[in-house]
C-alpha cells in the first residue's frame, strides 16, 4: 500500500484528491487535525476518526487533536473546569487507544480562541459570512431545541481553527463536511489558505442498520463497555448476509469490520468448531464480506469475531479510564 492509499483508505470523500496526494507525496512536517468536543467517554464515532489519525501517523504526518473546550462551553456542556477535566480524560483514552504520543499534539481551544487576534478574525469572518451560509454549516439542532447565536458562531470558529492550528489537512466524519466546505469558501477572504479535507464514513445504527450509530440515541459501543457488554451489543446487532441490504439500511457488522478491525489487525481469525469447518482466517475485508454473502461465514460467527477484536481495541482505553476513576 503506497502512502496515498494509506492516507485515504476507508475515506468517504477526499477534498481534493490532487491536494491530498501532494501531502501524501511529501508528508514530512505536515500536520492533520481533528476536533473533538470534550464529551466524556470515547465511543466508536471518535475511534473511527482516530483510526484515520493512526493511518496518517503511519504515513509520516503529525497529528493535532483539538479538545474544543470553548465549543463545548458554547454548547452548554458545563463549566470550563468540568469540560477541561473531561478533556484530560479523553486525551488519556486516545493515547491508550493507539495514537503515537510523540507525533500527537493535544490542544485546548481556550489556549488560543480567546486571544485578541483570533477574536478579531472571528469577527471578520462573521462580517464576511451570510447568516444563511453559516446556518447551512450548523450542526443539526435536536428536536425541541431552539437555535441560538452560539450555534451559528460555532462552525465559523471551526473553520478558523484550521488556520490557527497551522494544519495542512482537516479530518472529520461526513457530518463535518459542511464545516470544511465553509472553511474552503470563506478562509481565503481573510487571506488564509483553502484547507484540503478528508472525511470518514458514518457507521449505521448497530441495532437496525438505519441512520447512524449515535452515543445519544440507540446502541453504541464505548470505552466504558465491559467485555460482556460488547458481546451482548454485537450479538444483537443487525447483520443480514449482504453488504448492501435493501432500502436505506447498511450492514453495521460489516462496517465495523471494514472501518475498525481490518485497519488495526493484519489478519482476522473467525474461530469455529471443526464440525462446522474449523477456523477461517482473513487478511482482507472483501474476502470476509464475500464469505458472509455466500453463506460460508455465518452471521453469528462473524459477530463473535467482531466482538473479540473490538474488545481488544477498547481494552487499553477501558483500563486507563478505570485507573483515572480509581476503580
Amino acid at each position: 500500500m503506497d502512502t496515498y492509499e494509506l492516507v485515504t483508505r476507508n475515506a468517504a470523500e477526499v477534498v481534493t484528491e490532487e491536494e491530498v496526494r501532494a501531502l501524501a507525496d511529501d508528508p514530512d512536517g505536515k500536520r492533520a487535525y481533528v476536533g473533538y468536543e470534550p464529551s466524556g467517554v470515547l465511543h466508536l464515532g471518535h475511534l473511527l476518526t482516530a483510526n484515520k489519525l493512526i493511518d496518517l501517523q503511519d504515513a509520516g504526518l503529525d497529528v493535532v487533536v483539538l479538545l474544543a473546550d470553548v465549543h463545548a462551553y458554547l454548547n452548554g456542556k458545563g463549566t470550563f473546569e468540568e469540560i477541561r477535566e473531561t478533556a484530560d480524560q479523553m486525551k488519556e483514552q486516545f493515547l491508550a487507544y493507539g495514537l503515537d504520543e510523540e507525533s500527537t499534539e493535544f490542544v485546548l481551544g481556550s489556549e488560543y480562541q480567546l486571544d485578541e487576534d483570533y477574536v478579531l478574525d472571528q469577527h471578520e469572518l462573521e462580517l464576511e459570512t451570510s447568516l444563511n451560509r453559516a446556518q447551512r454549516a450548523m450542526a443539526e439542532i435536536q428536536s425541541g431545541e431552539t437555535a441560538k447565536v452560539s450555534h451559528v458562531v460555532y462552525p465559523l470558529m471551526q473553520a478558523l481553527d484550521i488556520e490557527y492550528l497551522d494544519v495542512d489537512l482537516a479530518i472529520g466524519g461526513m457530518d463535518q463536511r459542511k464545516v470544511h466546505m465553509l472553511a474552503r469558501e470563506e478562509l481565503p477572504s481573510l487571506g488564509y489558505r483553502k484547507p484540503p479535507a478528508l472525511h470518514t464514513p458514518i457507521v449505521g445504527d448497530l441495532s437496525t442498520g438505519e441512520g447512524k450509530m449515535s452515543s445519544s440515541e440507540g446502541v453504541t459501543l464505548s470505552m466504558e463497555d465491559a467485555t460482556e457488554d460488547i458481546e451482548e451489543k454485537v450479538n444483537s446487532a443487525f447483520c443480514p448476509p449482504e453488504r448492501d441490504p435493501e432500502g436505506e439500511k447498511v450492514n453495521p457488522v460489516l462496517e465495523l469490520f471494514q472501518y475498525h478491525v481490518f485497519p488495526r489487525f493484519e489478519e482476522v481469525v473467525v474461530e469455529r468448531p471443526d464440525e462446522y469447518g474449523g477456523d477461517l482466517v482473513y487478511e482482507d475485508y472483501d474476502d470476509l464480506a464475500d464469505d458472509l454473502e455466500s453463506g460460508e461465514l455465518h452471521p453469528a460467527d462473524a459477530k463473535g469475531a467482531l466482538a473479540t477484536y473490538l474488545d481488544e481495541l477498547i481494552a487499553p482505553g477501558r483500563k486507563r479510564l478505570r485507573e483515572i476513576r480509581g476503580e
